[in-house]
């Protein structure tokens, strides 16, 4: 398929609409009210409010019974601050399409606006529009409101932008693609007092710093070095002045693995250098795993499926199979443990996602479709 330049320019157009009005998780009202207009205005089967804020669109193929494929793009944006200037800067305070989600949004609209018209396939084409994919809720959200009885699909695909390959290059993976992510948020809780007393306290930071010392052993010292593991703590909130032993500490952070036995050891572990810490310090520590999402691990069959496809858009040379997999997280993982399906990259260059003067390579919007459109016609001509 080739697209005209006004289709082109349609598109770019949606994408920097939604990326001047970003909405966090769950938040995405504006946006899905768009997705659902675009959708019905190409007079395609639309549900919205699935998982809250996610919107559905169902094309039935003319040719009868069939395979039934899913494609997702993800809608929500994050909570920080831009600081790029382009002229389709964010309008939001604090809120911005940091990681590409205005994209893959626009990339899956351009496919439904082109099956709209051309329906002369076998089988179901489903168009899932999911919410909070950043806070790693919105892929259950949608599974919990019935996604998979309601729209019934036999494989599901993903694609995201990849600032780390040029333009014009795809990558798929047959197995890992992302690495698991578990947030955690760890509580100290102590005795306060004055600074000149330290022996009437019970000292909830000192207990935090031998905390975070004794943490950075679960990797390197309970994990196979030929294993992939990451344990970061991001962040350390304690006190409010120099001359006082607070009473409490808190520390956030993420564990991140592509084997759910290390994700099992280490979170174990964690867990035993808490009680540990603890004992030691005679603080009450508390330990809560949140926001997880597992491994994103694609089916061969599926990854081989979405390579064929992309060679048609990208050339044989630009299609990418041999990469090391991310250290990054995404709730299509979820999806991925209850239908076969595969989660691909999209190169477009730049600063990487999450970057505050990252945005979306309108260049390649385009390809985007074209995959989307390629798969599901071979697909659903299978």
């Amino acid at each position: 398929m080739q697209h005209t330049e006004a289709e082109i320019a349609e598109l770019v157009a949606l994408r920097r609409d939604i990326h001047a009005n970003p909405e966090t998780a769950f938040d995405e009202t504006r946006t899905s009210e768009l997705v659902a207009a675009k959708l019905r205005a190409w007079d395609i089967e639309t549900h919205t409010g699935i998982g809250s804020t996610g919107v559905v669109g169902v094309i039935h193929g003319r040719l009868g019974p069939g395979r039934s494929i899913a494609l997702r793009a993800d809608m929500d944006a994050l909570p920080m601050q831009e600081e790029g200037m382009p002229l389709h800067r964010s309008l939001r305070n604090g809120v911005f399409h940091g990681c590409g989600h205005d994209g893959h949004t626009a990339m899956l609209l351009g496919a439904a606006r082109h099956f709209s018209k051309h329906r002369e396939f076998h089988g179901t084409l489903v168009l899932v529009f999911q919410p909070a994919e950043e806070t790693g809720g919105g892929a259950n959200a949608m599974l919990a409101d019935g996604l998979e009885t309601r729209f019934p699909f036999d494989e599901i695909y993903a694609m995201h932008n990849a600032p780390h390959f040029s333009p014009g290059t795809f990558g798929v993976r047959d197995g890992a693609m992302l690495a698991s992510c578990d947030e955690l948020r760890i509580e100290v809780t102590g005795v306060g007092g004055h600074g000149s007393s330290p022996e009437k306290t019970i000292d909830p930071i000192a207990a935090a710093a031998q905390l975070i010392c004794a943490l950075q052993t679960v990797v390197s010292r309970s994990v196979d070095p030929s294993a992939m593991a990451v344990l970061s703590i991001g962040s350390i909130h304690a006190g409010t002045t120099s001359n006082v032993i607070p009473a409490h500490a808190s520390l956030t952070g993420t564990l991140r693995t592509f084997d759910e036995s290390i994700r099992s050891l280490a979170k174990s572990r964690i867990e035993t250098i808490c009680a540990g810490v603890a004992k030691a310090t005679g603080c009450a520590i508390s330990i809560e795993f949140y926001g997880s999402s597992p491994a994103t691990i694609n089916h061969r069959e599926q990854a081989e499926a979405a390579a064929r496809a992309a060679q048609t858009v990208f050339g044989a040379a630009n299609v990418l199979r041999e990469f090391a997999p991310l250290n990054g997280s995404e709730d299509f993982s979820e999806f991925l443990l209850r239908r076969p399906g595969a989660y691909v990259l999209l190169g477009q260059g730049g600063v990487y996602c999450h970057h505050p003067e990252f945005d979306f390579n309108d260049d390649v919007l385009p390809l985007g479709v074209r995959f989307f459109v390629a798969l599901a016609e071979q697909r659903l001509a299978a």
